[in-house]
């Protein structure tokens, strides 16, 4: 089906003037890209697409095309007061409350799940919510998650994956008036694995949501958060960290876009890249809509090479349609090791390798210590021990 929900604007396709995929109508600006909820309205993806050009579309074309299981992905939900966790038929009004595919392989996976798994959050008293899904095996399959702050809730919200998996998946978050959530989506996924996650958000007046994306295992895994300030107030952060080892490739889309008056959001995303054909892609788009006066809003990505035959793209853009802001800005670097740290550390006795790896912690754990949960930090920096421990000097 091809819908108009209520983000604010029609969805194009939704009449003859449309911007749709094949229109020769060029897209003006990133809110008016196509969107819907089916498959087939979306053109064959060729990889010379925008969109698509730095994915490595052949490896994972099972996800964009073929029929994906929709059964329900086996779940643990840990419990929680004031958190209900249930499966909902496609129906539900909370099903497109947030978005719409703008993509194909996110349509496939929407015109492929059965049921939605719903959790909704009601406790104004801080909770602590774990999403624990372990895949069984390399079968491709569609998912659909709807997370949802009810009015002046708090809580965080831990999506934790793992095993092996071909998965293609939409998840939904809505922030009611004066809530404020924290989403983790943790990607610790088997060496083999296939991921695309496109995850929509939309916060309400006086609303607050910190979006977290991890992204530390699985052989291809493209996570797109696309986050909407559509209440005056509102506030967004969005974290990102990720570490490619030999052959992986990372990558995340992000999208904000400031609809409401005085929204404020920040966007910072941290990677490191570590052996032959390790691959990162980050492209970050802001969008200052017409009716965003006030808006403060700052994105940036940083990568940091760890030895050769790596690469990193990093592409922030900034769309401003209003003159009245209280500041807008991007940045972007990539990288080899800070020489003035390293000289620092080794002036004191600190062995060249260690004094590498202790640059390397310092440089990611930043984004770890934003995430408000004492055991996931840890367990998050453990794995970054991990991987620092496999780096050769260069």
């Amino acid at each position: 089906m091809t819908s108009a929900i209520d983000t604010g604007r029609v969805v194009p396709g939704a009449t003859e003037h449309a911007h749709g995929p094949g229109s020769p109508v060029p897209v003006q600006t990133r809110s008016e890209r196509f969107a819907s909820a089916s498959h087939d309205d979306f053109p064959e993806v060729t990889g010379r697409e925008l969109e698509w050009r730095l994915t490595p579309v052949s490896s994972a074309r099972d996800l964009i095309d073929d029929v994906l299981d929709g059964s329900p992905l086996p779940v643990e939900v840990t419990q929680a007061p004031g958190v209900a966790s249930e499966w909902i038929a496609r129906d539900d009004s909370r099903v497109g409350s947030a978005g719409l595919a703008e993509e194909r392989a996110a349509a496939n996976a929407w015109s492929s799940f059965e049921q939605a798994h719903a959790v909704t959050l009601t406790s104004e008293t801080p909770v602590e919510v774990t999403i624990r899904r372990v895949s069984p095996d390399f079968a491709p399959r569609a998912a659909h998650t709807v997370i949802t702050a009810r009015p002046n809730s708090r809580g965080l919200v831990i999506i934790d994956n793992s095993g092996p998996t071909r998965l293609s998946e939409n998840v939904e978050i809505v922030v009611e008036q004066g809530a404020h959530l924290t989403v983790v989506s943790l990607q610790e996924w088997h060496d083999e694995a296939v991921h695309f996650s496109s995850q929509f958000a939309r916060v309400d007046r006086d609303a607050s949501l910190k979006h977290v994306v991890v992204s530390l295992g699985g052989a291809i895994v493209r996570v797109n958060p696309s986050m909407r300030l559509a209440g005056e107030g509102a506030h967004g952060e969005l974290l990102g960290l990720y570490f490619a080892d030999a052959g992986q490739h990372l990558e995340q889309r992000v999208f904000v876009h400031h609809v409401a008056p005085h929204t404020v959001s920040r966007v910072n995303y941290k990677g490191a890249l570590n052996g032959a054909k390790a691959r990162t892609v980050w492209v970050g788009d802001v969008l200052i809509g017409r009716d965003a006066t006030g808006t403060d809003s700052y994105e940036q990505n940083r990568n940091l090479v760890l030895s050769d035959g790596t690469r990193a793209d990093s592409i922030p853009n900034l769309e401003i349609e209003t003159g009245d802001i209280a500041g807008a800005g991007h940045a972007s670097a990539t990288g080899r090791f800070d020489d003035e740290q390293l000289f620092y550390l080794r002036s004191r006795g600190v062995p060249e390798p260690e004094a590498r790896r202790l640059v390397v912690h310092g440089f990611l754990v930043e984004v770890v210590q934003k995430i408000g949960n004492a055991a996931l930090q840890e367990r998050l920096l453990a794995a970054i021990e991990a991987e620092l421990a496999q780096i050769e000097v260069i």
